[in-house]
């Protein structure tokens, strides 16, 4: 496509957006007419920390927030205590992910973060207090572009997944006592010799079992998926793909499809599977948004109470310090919503540094006051921001 009409369309999405359109968000139909839920945007740090994680640090039955070195206290955020420090290695802080777990069994949300130059998982003990949190190295793994929680084997408890490009796919369970009680200790088990830029997990082929997605296909998940062979299908070739890549049913069919952004370039898409009658596989690409760049991760949740999820996703700011296609263009945090023929984009934030907003590359959604909507909690370069859902007005 060319970039001349890239930077157009851009920039008129900038002008109706200056327009009136800078609280635009979910969108309701009654009646034929586009109810839109307002979010009110609030900055909780400049910090530069691209990583967020939300939970309760200290007990008090309260929703904290989780970011680089500090951690924010609810319910106003307004209070802030350190963590530990964060190596930096120029724009980039050694933090790429903040996934929330009791590992050592003490009652306590402890979390795991990894860093690309470290080459390490580690995860960070929550001390129940103010105090500095203990760091605990999980295995060095290569460079961590980032890590997800899925519950791979089904018995309640997160399995941590580093997206390892150029490494070995592998995933990590912690391990359990006759009480199943975690005990701080992990067992690593390996999937494939190696893997690329994104990672999935969902179930492909309707076996009720989950299989990984990678940018080069998918691996399907064995009965025994701890002492058997994943099976590999190189089905198709996603780029440099986000992280998540998500498997959900986009259009009702009860196969279930990929939704599938370009991290470190244009493009935001949809690939519907089908199967022949002889069983055979096919995927057909359909674009979300092929304007926009940096797609680097993204939720699908509900976000208006409509029991119907949302794709929730935006830019990650100077994902590669502005060196990707598409990295000095306006930043933006959007929504998308199933019409039941296409993907309807809602632009949240949309704008120059400062008012416009990217997602960094591990944001979160949570109902952080207790209202029973989902607010979102996004980290960046670009500062950390909680956009709280303050439904339809």
């Amino acid at each position: 496509m060319n970039r001349c009409f890239i930077k157009i369309t851009i920039l008129t999405w900038g002008i109706l957006l200056s327009m009136g359109l800078r609280t635009s968000s979910i969108a309701q139909k009654t009646g034929g007419k586009i109810i839109p839920i307002r979010f009110e945007k609030k900055q909780i740090a400049a910090e530069s920390y691209e990583s967020v994680g939300v939970f309760d640090v200290n007990g008090d039955k309260k929703l904290d927030i989780i970011s680089g070195a500090f951690w924010y206290e609810g319910p106003d955020f307004l209070n802030r205590y350190f963590i530990k420090d964060v190596a930096q290695h120029g724009e980039y802080w050694d933090d790429f992910s903040t996934i929330p777990l009791d590992i050592n069994g003490d009652g306590k949300m402890d979390y795991v973060t990894g860093g690309w130059f470290s080459k390490k998982l580690h995860w960070l003990e929550n001390p129940g207090n103010k105090h500095h949190w203990k760091e605990h190295v999980l295995d060095e793994t290569g460079n961590v572009e980032t890590a997800r929680g899925w519950d791979v084997d089904k018995d309640g408890y997160i399995e941590i997944v580093p997206n390892n490009p150029k490494q070995p796919l592998k995933f990590y369970k912690l391990n359990v006592d006759s009480n199943n009680k975690p005990t701080g200790e992990f067992t690593k088990v390996s999937v494939a010799e190696t893997q690329g830029h994104g990672l999935g997990f969902g179930d492909i082929n309707g076996d009720r079992r989950g299989d990984f997605i990678v940018s080069t296909g998918w691996l399907e998940a064995p009965k025994d998926i701890i002492k058997e062979k994943w099976i590999a299908h190189n089905e198709f070739d996603l780029g440099d793909a986000s992280v998540p890549i998500l498997v959900v049913d986009v259009n009702g069919d009860a196969k279930n499809d990929l939704i599938v952004g370009q991290g470190h370039n244009y493009g935001l898409d949809w690939y519907e599977q089908r199967t022949s009658k002889s069983g055979k596989r096919s995927w057909i690409k359909h674009p979300i948004d092929p304007y926009s760049a940096q797609y680097h991760t993204m939720e699908w949740v509900d976000l208006d109470g409509d029991s119907k999820d949302e794709l929730v996703t935006g830019k990650r700011y100077r994902a590669h310090n502005g060196n990707d296609p598409g990295g000095k263009d306006l930043i933006g945090l959007y929504y998308y919503q199933w019409n039941g023929e296409a993907f309807v984009k809602q632009t949240i934030a949309y704008g120059s540094l400062g008012e416009g907003k990217g997602t960094g590359i591990y944001f979160s959604i949570a109902d952080l006051r207790g209202t029973g909507r989902k607010d979102i909690i996004v980290a960046g370069k670009d500062g950390l921001y909680v956009f709280f859902n303050e439904g339809h007005k």
